[in-house]
């Protein structure tokens, strides 16, 4: 057997030892948290991972919550879920956020649901949300998060995507580039730091750092009563 397939085999035996305790005594699932500034691919690297049967079947995704109006291309639902400032100040009011922050103006937050509905389907959390959010969530879930800090190779190549990008006005990129750096320095306080330069190569090296996570003892002893 080939390391790749024997590193899938061991996946797939700690995925079902860790659902399989799930079930058993509803142990809370770890949340993976992925952030990166705008332009790094965060979200186009979380879309690719769960095109495929396989990690679909072990993630859940988060859709966050947000006040800005939906950008050409995003849905509803699918990539955010609009609400009006009202009633997103009434969710954080009533603890109904994991998380919230408010950028260039606009609320966004992770809803707390995503907790529950992650450990009835035996599944790990998938959280692709901003730097500071990222710091709320770590802070309180502590071991239950593991954190992947997305870039680019350079921070030129970075402003390059920015600049190119056909989905926001030119004085929001303005502003996203002015906050480049500031969450580049974030970086350091993630567990795995992620260059995506080549897609392809940047997906597979997601998908390592996915499967040697589950592959961890601590992991799979971190449900309950789950055994190596």
């Amino acid at each position: 057997m080939s390391s790749k397939k024997a590193a899938h085999a061991r996946g797939k035996a700690a995925h079902a030892r860790g659902k399989a305790a799930h079930a058993r005594g509803k142990a809370a699932p770890l949340v993976w948290i992925v952030s990166g500034p705008s332009g790094s691919g965060k979200t186009t690297l979380c879309e690719a991972l769960l095109k495929e049967k396989f990690w679909r079947d072990r993630l859940l995704r988060s859709v966050s919550y947000t006040t800005r109006p939906l950008r050409k291309g995003e849905r509803g639902g699918r990539d955010y879920v609009r609400v009006t400032q009202k009633r997103f100040l009434a969710l954080k009011a009533h603890g109904g956020l994991l998380e919230s922050e408010r950028i260039f103006g606009s609320y966004y937050g992770t809803p707390r649901q995503v907790l529950d509905d992650a450990r009835r389907a035996g599944k790990d959390a998938l959280l692709c949300i901003d730097v500071k959010g990222a710091q709320t969530v770590r802070r309180r879930l502590k071991k239950r998060a593991a954190s992947i800090f997305v870039v680019p190779p350079t921070i030129e190549i970075l402003m390059d995507r920015l600049r190119r990008r056909s989905t926001e006005e030119k004085k929001e990129i303005v502003r996203r580039l002015k906050r480049v750096r500031i969450e580049l320095s974030y970086a350091r306080f993630y567990d795995y730091v992620l260059v995506n330069g080549d897609f392809r190569e940047a997906l597979r090296n997601l998908k390592s750092i996915l499967l040697a996570k589950r592959c961890e003892g601590v992991y799979v002893r971190s449900f309950g009563k789950a055994a190596r």
